[in-house]
């Protein structure tokens, strides 16, 4: 299927466990190819916006790696999993609204009803990356097991998905890393 007219020709789904790197591998991928080429589009920015409006609370200190945002973290994911359970593309469809970059990408792809509405409305266009990264690697950037949080489905919704397009090590390995972006860089090149 081709891409339709003012559509991307490419949308690359980031799915990983939290501190694992997926907004440092989607910004250092932005940032060469450009914002003017390539978007990156978070879900949970519009989840946060409307759990802002709805609660009173600031949507921008919920954007950030803040304790506020951790304070509401467990009922912002109760709350964004009834607008799924109502309507699973809720805030796939908002992400994407006037988005014009030929290049999207999704850094915080977390159920397989994501992956799915992204593959239903893109088709052939659309390919999912996993970026893991170690334990201590994901402790040494501040991660903390985190019970109602690192065990419910916004952290394990796709654990188990086969058979991921592209898997980034993001251990702590600058070189191996960057072998890694040059790869997806060369094949995000080879759609434009």
């Amino acid at each position: 299927m081709a891409p339709l007219r003012g559509a991307p020709r490419l949308v690359l789904l980031f799915s990983g466990k939290r501190k694992s790197g997926k907004d440092f591998v989607t910004e250092a991928l932005r940032s060469r190819l450009g914002a003017d080429v390539c978007a990156v589009l978070r879900l949970s920015g519009p989840l946060k916006k409307q759990y802002a409006q709805e609660h009173g609370l600031s949507f921008e200190r919920l954007l950030d790696a803040s304790s506020y945002k951790e304070a509401y973290r467990s009922d912002m994911i109760r709350w964004g999993e009834e607008k799924r359970r109502a309507d699973a593309g809720f805030f796939c469809r908002k992400v994407v609204e006037g988005v014009s970059q030929q290049v999207w990408l999704v850094s915080d792809t977390r159920r397989v009803s994501d992956v799915q509405w992204f593959q239903e409305a893109y088709g052939t266009v659309t390919q999912t990356v996993r970026v893991v990264a170690s334990e201590q690697s994901r402790r040494q950037r501040g991660w903390v097991f985190t019970p109602g949080v690192d065990d419910a489905e916004s952290e394990c919704g796709l654990d188990n998905l086969d058979g991921f397009d592209w898997v980034i090590e993001n251990h702590g390995d600058e070189q191996q890393l960057e072998e890694e972006l040059e790869k997806l860089l060369g094949f995000i090149r080879s759609r434009l």
